[in-house]
C-alpha cells in the first residue's frame, strides 16, 4: 500500500447530529489503508455523544477554546510522522463527503510531487432564493479557477470543507490566517504541488439570511487579507480584484429572468461586503480572529 497511515481531522462545534452524518460519509467509503477519524471540538458532551454511537471507532481531541487553528495545531504536533507517504485529511462537522472522495484524493498522492490535495465543495442550496444564487455563483466560479490552475500547475488555494496534506512536513502554522490558505502556500513555498479533484465533493449548506453571510463572508475576506502580513509573496486566488476579474463569468451565468435581476444584487452585495471588511481593518483596526464561530451563524446548520 501506498500510504501508512490516513489520519481524518473533523473540526465540529457542539453538532452532534451534523458530526454524526459527517463521519458516517467517511466510515462508508472503501478505505484500503489504514485509517483514523479524529473529531476536534470543544465540547466534552460531544465526546460522550462519539463514544455511544461508535464505541472505539471514533477518536476525540478536546479543542481548548482558544480557536479552530489553534487547535489543529495542538493536534498536528500530536500525529506528526516522518513518514511522507502519511496522509491527513481535513474536513468540517458542518459538511459531508462523497462516497469516493478519500480514494480520489489519495490516488493524487501517488506522485510524490504533490503535497496537497483539495476536493469540490457543493452547494446544497437552491438557486431559487439569492443567498443560494449568489453560493452557486462563486462556488462554481472557484470551481472552474481550481480546475484551471491544477491543470497548469499553478498556485491556489486549498477549500477548507474538504482538503488533504502530507505528514511529515509541516508542524504547524501561523493563527491570523485562514488554514486552507496557509496551509497550502507553505507547501508551495516547499517545492511541492497543489492538485484539484473535482469529483472528491464535499457538500455545503451555506448561509441562508442576511446576517449569517455577512458574518461568514466578512470573517473570510479577513482571513484572506491577513496574508498580505503573513504571507506578502503568496500568490492569491481569493481577493477582491480577483473576484472583479470574474464578472464576465458570473455575468453569464443566469438562467432565467430570476437570475438575471439576483446578478446585480449580488455584485451589489459582494461590494458592500468587502467595502464593510476593508473598513473595520484600517479604521476599526478589526483583524481577523481565530476564534471558532465567536458568532454563529444558525442557518449553515444542517441538522443540530
Amino acid at each position: 500500500m501506498l500510504n501508512k497511515m490516513i489520519d481524518i481531522i473533523i473540526t465540529s462545534y457542539g453538532e452532534p447530529k451534523a458530526t454524526a452524518r459527517a463521519i458516517d460519509s467517511f466510515l462508508k467509503q472503501d478505505i484500503k489503508e489504514k485509517f483514523k477519524i479524529t473529531i476536534i471540538d470543544p465540547f466534552p458532551k460531544i465526546e460522550d455523544f462519539l463514544k455511544n454511537k461508535y464505541g472505539k471507532k471514533i477518536n476525540f481531541f478536546l479543542d481548548p477554546g482558544e480557536g479552530k487553528s489553534y487547535a489543529l495545531n495542538l493536534f498536528l504536533e500530536k500525529i506528526y510522522s516522518q513518514n511522507k507517504n502519511d496522509i491527513i485529511i481535513f474536513s468540517d462537522g458542518d459538511v459531508y463527503v462523497s462516497d469516493n472522495s478519500v480514494k480520489e484524493i489519495i490516488n493524487k498522492f501517488r506522485d510524490y510531487e504533490i503535497g496537497c490535495v483539495t476536493g469540490k465543495p457543493v452547494v446544497l442550496n437552491p438557486r431559487n432564493e439569492f443567498f443560494g444564487y449568489a453560493s452557486h455563483v462563486v462556488f462554481d466560479g472557484i470551481d472552474r479557477v481550481r480546475s484551471n490552475f491544477s491543470e497548469k500547475n499553478e498556485f491556489f488555494e486549498c477549500s477548507g470543507y474538504l482538503f488533504a496534506m502530507r505528514n511529515g512536513v509541516l508542524q504547524g502554522f501561523p493563527l491570523e490566517v485562514s488554514e486552507d490558505a496557509i496551509i497550502s502556500y507553505l507547501f508551495w513555498k516547499k517545492g511541492y504541488r497543489i492538485k484539484y479533484v473535482p469529483k472528491a465533493e464535499v457538500y455545503v449548506l451555506n448561509p441562508q439570511n442576511w446576517k449569517d453571510f455577512m458574518l461568514q463572508k466578512i470573517r473570510n475576506i479577513k482571513g484572506h487579507e491577513n496574508l498580505n502580513k503573513i504571507a506578502p509573496d503568496m500568490p492569491r486566488t481569493k481577493s477582491f480584484w480577483n473576484e472583479v476579474k470574474g464578472s464576465f463569468f458570473a455575468l453569464a451565468y443566469p438562467r432565467n429572468l430570476r437570475e438575471i435581476f439576483f446578478t446585480p444584487l449580488l455584485f451589489a452585495t459582494r461590494l458592500y461586503i468587502y467595502l464593510k471588511a476593508f473598513y473595520g481593518i484600517k479604521f476599526k483596526k478589526q483583524e481577523y480572529s481565530d476564534g471558532w464561530r465567536i458568532k454563529e451563524t444558525e442557518s449553515t446548520k444542517p441538522l443540530d
